[in-house]
């Protein structure tokens, strides 16, 4: 095993805080408001109206093409179905539930007679039904994943590297839930027919080593742990493929191009749950900390709870936080209100004040070339930012700007505190604005010609 991969930076994980902490439970919200998009791709259409009963486990939303199915996370009644604040921004077309805290399950919710006598097929068709996409925070869809590399995957790797700061999901998952992560990894292993299933974990979490290498054993299962040395982006998906195979995914490639699939710890658990209990996406393992929370915890809460009540369970925010993160420190998405709803993809929700604030008004480049070395995928941060700021998307094209994971790792070494990942988000809507409107020029110029042709012909 190669143990390496390019670039990357050592943050203080700041773990501390909610790694001895064990998932709790959140008290049932009155009323959830469960958006139409969790996943890579359209939004779902929602598949109920204002007053309808709904249960949980029960479809509300379906999609077309790219995507995967939306359920209610809990029982009661359909109060509205419109837009709400959303994670990602903006508003997004929301089911909102009214909670009659009765958790009454969905008849569409039917465990399987004999799970390890399901064919490929029907696994692969129980994880589209459960809605499962990557829970580590891409959210694509996990059947599609599946069904795409079947016969083309030679390693399975399952990502339990969780190497962004603060968060510990799915470190409690390995100490609290083994079972269903080796579960899991079986079913995988099952329906890509390799012989054994990798779990790659960064060493700052022994005790979760420990806890799933005590399953395997006693289960025979196969399934191997493969420790990593800490560093970050070790959790990106290239990286993982590079720590632990050796083998580098070409740029713009995806892990499937050198025969890798890659799932979450947490996506594991829910691709176990579906094949032995038909259980869809209903819940979410939350990470809340950082230093505007006054308890950090680890949380499990219903889908579509408002992030306002996660703060709540953990004693409320401190005077003077002054930013809110859905995700990590490195690549989460700052918010403007705690009205936002927990998603399939939400990982944690940082909250910070004091003096955290490190950022400059009018930063200055001096040429260090510390961000190239930091990054991982082999870009010159440096040049992209220039390029971006000018708007020069020829250069920006030839730079590589798409390949840039937003992993964060220049901008934190950073020493004059450039807004580097910032600046390269929008060097990429520069150029899928310019490819757009390239294509719909060539369009327009295509169907010009067919109609002059054609009144050519006509005369």
């Amino acid at each position: 095993m190669a143990q390496a991969f390019f670039g990357g930076v050592h943050p203080h994980d700041m773990k501390a805080a909610t790694n001895e902490k064990a998932i709790e439970q959140l008290a049932p919200p009155a009323e959830v408001v469960i958006p139409m998009s969790m996943h890579f791709g359209a939004p779902c259409t929602p598949l109920v109206k204002a007053g309808d009963p709904v249960k949980v486990g029960q479809k509300i939303g379906e999609f077309r093409g790219l995507g995967a199915p939306i359920h209610a996370s809990v029982s009661g009644k359909v109060k509205a179905v419109e837009p709400r604040p959303y994670s990602m921004g903006g508003n997004m077309m929301s089911v909102v539930i009214e909670n009659d805290f009765q958790d009454t399950l969905s008849e569409e919710v039917v465990a399987p007679a004999d799970p390890d006598a399901l064919s490929v097929d029907e696994m692969v068709e129980l994880v589209k039904n459960a809605g499962i996409v990557g829970m580590g925070g891409a959210t694509f869809p996990t059947h599609v994943k599946i069904s795409g590399g079947i016969g083309k995957v030679d390693h399975v790797l399952i990502n339990g590297a969780e190497c962004e700061p603060y968060i510990t999901g799915d470190h409690r998952t390995m100490l609290e839930r083994p079972e269903e992560i080796i579960g899991g990894c079986r079913y995988l292993a099952k329906m890509f027919g390799v012989d054994k299933v990798i779990i790659g974990v960064e060493d700052n979490k022994q005790n979760g080593i420990d806890a799933m290498n005590k399953v395997i054993a006693e289960t025979n299962a196969p399934v191997v742990v493969e420790p990593l040395r800490c560093r970050y982006p070790q959790g990106g998906e290239k990286q993982l493929c590079q720590a632990i195979t050796g083998k580098q995914v070409p740029p713009g490639g995806l892990p499937s191009n050198i025969g890798c699939a890659v799932f979450n710890i947490n996506t594991t658990c829910a691709i176990y749950r579906a094949i032995t209990k038909g259980m869809p996406v209903v819940s979410k393992i939350v990470t809340v900390s950082g230093s505007g929370v006054m308890e950090p915890k680890n949380i499990e809460c219903p889908i579509g709870t408002p992030v306002s009540l996660l703060f709540d369970a953990c004693g409320g925010l401190k005077d003077g936080t002054y930013k809110i993160i859905a995700g990590g420190p490195m690549m989460g998405m700052a918010q403007y209100t705690v009205d936002v709803p927990v998603g399939k993809g939400t990982g944690a929700m940082l909250a910070f004040c004091g003096k955290e604030e490190q950022t400059v008004e009018h930063p200055q480049c001096i040429r260090c070339g510390k961000c190239v070395a930091a990054c991982p995928v082999h870009l010159e941060p440096l040049f992209m930012y220039q390029y971006a700021e000018k708007g020069m998307v020829d250069e920006l094209n030839e730079a590589h700007v798409m390949d840039c994971m937003e992993c964060g790792a220049c901008a934190y070494v950073c020493p004059a505190r450039m807004h580097l990942t910032q600046m390269f988000k929008t060097g990429k809507q520069l150029v899928k604005n310019k490819a757009a409107a390239d294509k719909a020029a060539a369009e327009a110029k295509k169907a010009k010609e067919a109609k002059e042709e054609k009144e050519a012909v006509n005369k």
